[in-house]
């Protein structure tokens, strides 16, 4: 028998219900495109938060994580993929042990 889960776990479980769901509807009305448009509408909006509560620096974090993805791509592009491998892997494995659906 497992124990209830507390008011912060159900809280925890309904918002990664909501996040499943809301990038399942995305990927069904617009592909990998609309999944994309939702993480990127989910940053925009948890990186304004985080400025109002006085963390600017996160403003420069996003900015170093999409200049670090611009040039993985750019190698990439020019017949290099091994730092998008790295990154993309880096990326699963990280999401996998501290991400919303772990």
């Amino acid at each position: 028998m497992t124990r209830p889960l507390s008011s912060v776990e159900r809280s925890l479980q309904g918002r990664n219900d909501w996040l499943q769901e809301e990038e399942r509807k995305a990927i069904e009305s617009r592909g990998e495109i609309g999944r994309m448009e939702f993480w990127l509408r989910l940053t925009r909006s948890a990186i304004i938060k985080e400025v109002k509560a006085n963390r600017g620096d996160v403003i420069a974090g996003f900015t170093m994580v999409c200049r670090l993805f611009q040039l993985v791509v750019q190698k990439r592009a020019a017949g290099d993929p091994r730092l998008f491998d790295h990154l993309m892997q880096y990326a699963d494995t990280v999401l996998k042990q501290h991400g919303p659906r772990h």
